[in-house]
């Protein structure tokens, strides 16, 4: 019960974590681009590319909501393990192209540390719920 709550509330902070950043790319994307670790931000309608970080930030944590909410630990499990490459491909990027490594590590990998450790604990209950539905129905079935 207390691997469930600790995962949900993982779950949760970082649904509100992406999604927060998901607006601030879509509404003030000039303000919140520097302190994501690129030595240089394009400008103009080059700027425009921000707008899809902002989408696939708020299109990611939608998948996250969605499967929490149906209950299906197992694919929310196995969905963060798979959004956890998008961090580690932004960091990646930022010291591809010169940006900071402190920026990289901290915000980005970590993000994607946090991300894959909830998903392994999703998997975790997952696994525990469904042992524990075969002791039901083996019992059920010896008390039938």
């Amino acid at each position: 019960m207390a691997r469930r709550i600790i995962a949900d509330v993982l779950t949760v902070l970082g649904v509100l974590f992406v999604f927060s950043f998901g607006l601030q790319f879509l509404l003030t994307p000039a303000a919140v681009a520097p302190t994501m670790g690129f030595a240089h931000w394009p400008t103009g309608e080059a700027a425009d590319f921000l707008s899809v970080k902002g989408v696939r930030d708020l299109a990611s944590a939608i998948v996250i909501v969605v499967l929490l909410a149906i209950r299906e630990r197992r694919a929310l499990g196995w969905a963060l393990l798979v959004i956890a490459l998008i961090p580690i491909g932004d960091g990646s990027l930022i010291l591809i192209h010169g940006g900071s490594v402190a920026t990289a590590f901290s915000v980005h990998y970590a993000t994607a540390v946090g991300v894959a450790v909830t998903g392994l604990l999703q998997l975790s209950v997952a696994k525990r719920a469904k042992g524990a539905e075969r002791v039901e129905r083996a019992e059920a079935k010896s008390a039938a």
